[in-house]
């Protein structure tokens, strides 16, 4: 029997990201809904990114920190420019390099930015750092690589905010309990802090006795924060192990 059958998972990520994850959920039998809780949008001026991508080959390191930033690059760079070293947060987004033709030279062994952070301390005093990034992103990696002495560049490549067209469907979803799903997945702090929201403008609240399952401790740590505690945290923050850790909970 398929270990997942008959499950409700509500998906929250964009809606061109929510496809993976729905295929390794519907794979496993569970009836997967996708409402997407993030938009993502172009910065205010991509003048900042594209003057620091006129001057790539002058960086020695560029960092990315998801695969949206790295979609952006790919669209704007010039091609003849190559960076010298990349690093990258995670598996998803060193994939996402690798499909555009570059390597990756540094991947943290625990995706999550402090790991970044650390990895790279080593690597960079004195040296030049890009780092493409969202405008919401946290500050650790710029922080600690600026107090380890590298030279460090921000370049907003897009900004996320609430997609106002998702309200009636989560107002739906939650209007009574025999639409609730059997759990709803967070792959990012900002799903669950935007989910939280777009329920506020539906003038509904996140009900009770639904599974939580989380990416990670990050996106864990936002949940508490909004009152609410995790039921399921994936082992790693993948997307293969967010799925083992909900089969393991729908198991028991």
């Amino acid at each position: 029997m398929l270990p997942l059958k008959n499950i409700r998972i509500l998906i929250t990520r964009t809606q061109d990201r929510a496809s993976e994850l729905a295929a390794r959920l519907e794979e496993r039998g569970a009836t997967v809904l996708v409402i997407p809780t993030i938009e993502i949008v172009p910065p205010d001026s991509y003048a900042p990114l594209d003057s620091a991508l006129q001057r790539l080959e002058s960086y020695d390191w560029l960092l990315f920190t998801s695969a949206n930033a790295v979609e952006v690059f790919a669209k704007r760079r010039n091609p003849s420019l190559v960076p010298r070293r990349i690093a990258v947060i995670g598996p998803a987004t060193a994939k996402a390099v690798n499909e555009i033709g570059l390597p990756v030279d540094l991947c943290p062994p625990k995706y999550i930015a402090e790991s970044l952070a650390e990895a790279l301390a080593p690597e960079v005093p004195g040296k030049k750092v890009l780092l493409i990034r969202a405008f919401e992103a946290r500050d650790v990696v710029p922080d600690a690589l600026a107090a380890a002495g590298a030279l460090v560049t921000i370049a907003e490549a897009y900004r996320t905010q609430l997609p106002q067209s998702s309200i009636p469907a989560i107002q739906k979803l939650f209007s009574s309990p025999e639409n609730y799903p059997d759990a709803v997945t967070f792959t990012s702090a900002s799903t669950a802090r935007n989910l939280v929201m777009l329920l506020e403008a539906a003038g509904s609240a996140l009900p009770s006795g639904i599974a939580l399952a989380s990416i990670g401790p990050i996106t864990s740590q936002a949940l508490h924060e909004l009152g609410y505690a995790a039921t399921i945290e994936a082992a790693e923050p993948t997307l293969a192990a967010l799925v083992a850790a909900m089969e393991r909970y729908f198991k028991t």
